[in-house]
């Protein structure tokens, strides 16, 4: 396991330490793709936050519940067409010929392997060792027709926009959309 995800997280020497006079207390993530990247952006700007002592909610909507459905969390790709980041000079086409995108997340999984990063279910399983709170998007589940056995143990609801603001409750929350 890598050292600075393992739970609980602590802050290693010349680490980012939260100060006392941080207004940061807590913060909602709200993941609305279901690509990799996005998932695991969200997952560990969540672990970064309960490291620091923040409290961390993880909101999950439309194609962000692929993270929290049982059948697909671990088996979410790269986005290859449209971004530009990915695979620098060679023309945006490619990343749509049949097979592409299935390679490109086999090779991005097995880099992440190398480096000792959790699979996606592992990491929401430490999130919500560390204390965070995992939630599903009342509006996409119903648009998706899953129930609350499609998703993974973890999820600790499945909420309500409006309930999803309720989770701010009180000074310093602030709201992370990916």
């Amino acid at each position: 396991m890598n050292e600075t995800l393992d739970t609980p997280v602590t802050a290693k020497a010349g680490a980012a330490v939260k100060k006392d006079n941080d207004t940061v207390k807590k913060v909602i993530i709200i993941c609305s793709k279901g690509t990799l990247e996005d998932v695991y952006a969200a997952l560990i700007m969540a672990n970064g936050a309960l490291a620091d002592g923040r409290d961390a909610k993880l909101f999950f909507t439309f194609f962000g519940l692929d993270a929290i459905t049982k059948s697909k969390a671990d088996h979410l790709h790269t986005a290859t067409v449209g971004n530009p980041s990915f695979m620098p000079g060679m023309p945006t086409m490619v990343g749509g010929l049949p097979g592409f995108e299935a390679f490109a997340s086999y090779m991005m999984q097995k880099q992440m392997d190398k480096m000792d990063i959790p699979h996606v279910t592992e990491f929401i399983e430490m999130i919500e060792a560390g204390g965070g709170e995992i939630y599903a998007c009342k509006l996409a589940a119903d648009m998706f027709k899953l129930k609350k056995e499609d998703f993974l143990p973890e999820v600790k609801d499945i909420i309500t926009v409006a309930d999803m603001y309720a989770l701010a409750d009180g000074e310093g929350s602030h709201f992370i959309f990916i």
